[in-house]
């Protein structure tokens, strides 16, 4: 059996949570590289994991703040799938990767860090993307700082 193991992602599950909605602030702001966000759809937006699971960890969300999936309209139905598929695409041609986790954590039994802003999840994979360096160390190895990744896939979108 495979497993995910990304231990940093405690940092974010433990740490203090602002006030309001960062997905929200994210769509709300206008620095889009330093909110890592990717791509503004008509009604949804491409935004990068700041605590991701894999380099690459993308999700994609609707501009509404809504959580359940009978609250989207058919048009942002429509949009989070075409995003979602366009983020594949460009994920496999920047990162080379395996396989891909894609789906939404439908509230906090399910590992919603953020239950009341519905987003769905693209977690690229490779053949041994887990290692020994979490095991052991405490330390996991990153090989490309968040703002440079953003660089290479914003211009794919």
């Amino acid at each position: 059996m495979n497993q995910l193991w990304a231990p940093w992602r405690m940092e974010y599950i433990m740490g203090d949570k602002p006030d309001g909605c960062f997905l929200c602030d994210i769509i709300a702001g206008k620095n889009d590289k330093d909110n890592l966000l990717l791509k503004r759809g008509e009604t949804c937006a491409v935004v990068m994991n700041r605590y991701p699971y894999n380099g690459g960890h993308l999700m994609v969300l609707p501009f509404r703040h809504v959580a359940e999936l009978g609250d989207l309209t058919a048009a942002e139905k429509i949009e989070i799938m075409d995003l979602t598929d366009e983020s594949i695409k460009v994920l496999k041609k920047v990162m080379f990767p395996a396989a891909f986790n894609v789906g939404a954590n439908l509230g906090k039994v399910a590992g919603a860090g953020l239950e009341e802003h519905l987003h769905m999840h693209i977690v690229p994979r490779w053949d041994g993307d887990t290692n020994f360096m979490p095991v052991l160390s405490d330390t996991r190895v990153v090989p490309l700082a968040l703002a440079d990744l953003w660089d290479m896939l914003q211009p794919e979108f």
